[in-house]
């Protein structure tokens, strides 16, 4: 777990960051990986397993919210809500988590996506929220 703008440099918002994640990881069943990373790709804070590459996982939470916008906008569909990817193995959904981050959950095939998209909701405005204030 990191935060990597000297924006986001407050140990508080690291710990305040940090309890919301965790939270979020452990209440919803089948959550693998969460991550906070800023517009610009940078990972904010994160729980990732080894083998996902913190870097990479938040740049590419960076580049869907980029395209999801833009698609959004040229199909008349207003602002966007989320992303939501599904494969073989399980669900990416990414949201928007107030002006300045995004929030990304990686989970199993397992999940009650209708939970997880609640979970993620109440996260998002909590991860705005922390951001907002300081």
């Amino acid at each position: 777990m990191s935060i990597y703008s000297p924006k986001y440099g407050l140990e508080s918002v690291n710990a305040e960051l940090k309890d919301c994640i965790n939270e979020l990881r452990f209440k919803s069943i089948g959550i693998v990986d969460v991550a906070v990373v800023s517009l610009e790709g940078l990972p904010i804070v994160s729980l990732v397993l080894e083998k996902v590459e913190e870097t990479r996982f938040a740049a590419m939470t960076a580049a869907m919210l980029s395209l999801g916008e833009r698609v959004a906008t040229e199909l008349n569909k207003g602002l966007l809500k989320k992303i939501f990817v599904e494969g073989d193995h399980g669900y990416i959904v990414t949201m928007q988590a107030g002006d300045c981050a995004v929030l990304t959950v990686s989970a199993t095939t397992d999940t009650k996506l209708g939970l997880l998209f609640l979970d993620m909701e109440r996260a998002a405005s909590k991860i705005a929220n922390i951001l907002a204030f300081h």
